[in-house]
């Protein structure tokens, strides 16, 4: 069995390491990575020593989703022409998971959809999120979801039961896999982590931006006035609209400690510690 196995951002990366790494020890697996994410997702390959097959290469600056799809869908309609595959493996609800399924759905291979039944049932929430996983369902033939809730949203939407999984979030598999396979990495943060009360931070949705990231920062701020024996360590994402508000909200607090965005190794360590 020939399995092509697609992903282009670093959270496409870490939950399809693990299956790329356990189906290669059986069957004929490829990877066609997107490059959507290029420089997070090159930090995961190299972290789970998987290289791609076929690399696309797709980012460019201010890219729009109409162009990222289009390229995405003719550059895996041009792998799938050139060689047969049994199944094609996406993950979730970006734009290289949705577009790479159609394309094999245009060239009639089954698809499998990792992390499938995920809902909103509001097409702007996450977006454009909510549209690619549903439209992703559409065209799969096997939908592993990763909790009971998933499965019943499928069931709802009239998908067979015998076409459904229920296989847990491979991020789990992840998440472990790194904690066995690397040791700690010193962030020379200005606390013992031992020794602290820790709230570590993620936030990057493009749904929170604006008013959003304003009320989150506004809480963080109100925790670590309230409870200044606790320390928050928040990685910021790069994104602007997330910059702002941190920095502005959050830099002259003591016990909040700002970081550059982490390596996922680094990162699932501190989580281990919080």
């Amino acid at each position: 069995m020939k399995i092509l196995i697609i992903f282009g951002t670093r959270p496409e990366a870490i939950k399809m390491a693990p299956l790329v790494l356990r189906l290669r020890q059986s069957l004929e697996v490829k990877v066609c990575v997107t490059g959507q994410h290029r420089q997070m997702l090159d930090q995961v390959l190299g972290l789970f020593q998987i290289v791609p097959d076929y690399d696309l290469n797709l980012m460019k600056p201010n890219q729009n989703l109409a162009n990222l799809t289009a390229e995405v869908l003719n550059g895996v309609t041009q792998i799938l022409q050139k060689r047969k595959f049994d199944w094609v493996l996406v993950q979730g609800d970006t734009t290289s998971t949705m577009a790479g399924a159609m394309a094999a759905f245009y060239q009639k291979v089954r698809v499998g959809h990792v992390e499938a039944g995920l809902r909103t049932y509001n097409l702007n929430s996450p977006f454009p999120e909510e549209l690619n996983r549903q439209v992703t369902s559409k065209m799969a033939q096997l939908h592993f979801a990763p909790t009971a809730e998933s499965k019943q949203n499928l069931l709802k939407e009239g998908f067979s039961e015998n076409n459904i999984s229920i296989t847990g979030n491979t991020v789990i598999d992840a998440l472990l896999w790194v904690l066995e396979h690397s040791t700690p990495l010193d962030l020379a943060l200005p606390i013992d982590l031992q020794q602290s009360r820790m709230i570590l931070v993620t936030g990057h949705r493009r749904e929170n931006f604006g008013e959003g990231f304003q009320q989150i920062c506004e809480a963080l701020q109100t925790i670590a006035l309230q409870q200044p024996d606790v320390q928050i360590v928040y990685p910021v994402h790069l994104n602007p609209n997330v910059l702002e508000p941190v920095n502005r909200i959050l830099s002259n607090l003591p016990n909040i400690h700002l970081l550059e965005p982490l390596e996922y190794p680094q990162f699932v360590h501190l989580m281990n510690q919080s």
